[in-house]
């Protein structure tokens, strides 16, 4: 374990400006406050108001807005250690990232390629209801994640609610997870990788960090993918069909339709994957008025609900139903 003193939070780019770097995006295209706290991930947390931080890509950033622009910053593994270069504040070095490689990461994880507003647009232009909450709700897209994080997180969701299963996941990360950095007395830690939820003891000691049932879930499954599909093939589902992606995931120990549909949704690339909950079932009842058999949510049901959706929003409705 290091020993060295934390690292300070760069909350705003006024205060360290040489360590931060921008990217053009209007808030039409991109909302960090609804994205980032919303059930996507669970690696966010608003460390000042309207700055979030949280892991992505094995380094820790810090994301804040401003006006048609996303500030970032990156901070390094080692910079903790370099206490004795620190100048009013700032460390001397970031992280080991070029500029170019940075933008691309988050590029690539929000997505910006994809344009935003034209969506809505469209989505609005076919759907009344979907035009009229659109207006309070602007510049939801959807997140590009690691599919290994982005599994076993979900795996963690069933019965759950959000602010628990971040607290999980850090539990997890903590436990399993490669150690990055310290910022204001607060560790992060890379989300574990697949060997490492692969050990004869990963159940019990997920059951102990309050994990309870879905810890022979998270255990099974990591065990299934490593003797199976291993990391690589999980990622290259995201070439796959959307059929066939959910049927492998489907087959996964703790993994349903809806957490299928999430995980390919959110790290598979497969736009038109709509997770159904109790909620969105609601929605299609009560708001849509798709006439659908039975008190529960069937796996008939469930296929009839994203069905319907995908003919109303069209080839990305799962990006319709984020918002």
């Amino acid at each position: 374990s290091r020993s060295a003193t934390p690292m300070k939070l760069r909350d705003a780019p006024s205060a360290c400006p040489s360590l931060w770097r921008c990217l053009p995006c209007p808030s039409a295209e991109l909302r960090l406050d609804l994205v980032l706290s919303s059930g996507q991930s669970f690696r966010w947390w608003e460390s000042s108001p309207g700055a979030w931080t949280g892991v992505l890509g094995g380094h820790v950033w810090t994301l804040r807005q401003d006006g048609d622009r996303l500030w970032y910053t990156v901070y390094g593994e080692e910079d903790e250690q370099k206490e004795e270069e620190e100048r009013d504040g700032c460390p001397a070095e970031a992280a080991k990232l070029d500029a170019a490689e940075t933008d691309r990461i988050l590029r690539d994880y929000f997505q910006l390629d994809v344009g935003l507003s034209a969506l809505y647009r469209t989505w609005g232009e076919a759907d009344p209801l979907f035009r009229k909450v659109a207006n309070d709700f602007p510049g939801v897209r959807v997140l590009r994640q690691d599919p290994v994080e982005c599994l076993f997180s979900f795996i963690c969701t069933s019965n759950n609610h959000i602010s628990r299963i971040t607290a999980m996941i850090e539990r997890l990360c903590q436990a399993f997870g490669r150690r990055l950095c310290c910022l204001d007395s607060r560790p992060f830690h890379a989300f574990p990788s697949l060997s490492a939820l692969t050990g004869a003891d990963a159940e019990a000691r997920l059951r102990a960090l309050g994990f309870g049932y879905r810890a022979k879930f998270v255990s099974g499954s990591a065990r299934a993918i490593a003797e199976g599909l291993g990391t690589e093939g999980l990622c290259q589902l995201r070439t796959a069909p959307y059929a066939e992606a959910r049927r492998v995931l489907c087959a996964l120990p703790g993994v349903g339709a809806k957490v299928a549909d999430c995980v390919c949704l959110l790290s598979l690339d497969k736009a038109e994957a709509v997770p159904v909950d109790t909620h969105v079932w609601h929605i299609a009842r009560q708001r849509y008025g798709v006439a659908l058999g039975g008190k529960s949510l069937t796996p008939r049901a469930y296929q009839e609900i994203g069905d319907f959706f995908r003919e109303l929003w069209g080839p990305r409705a799962g990006w319709a139903q984020a918002v």
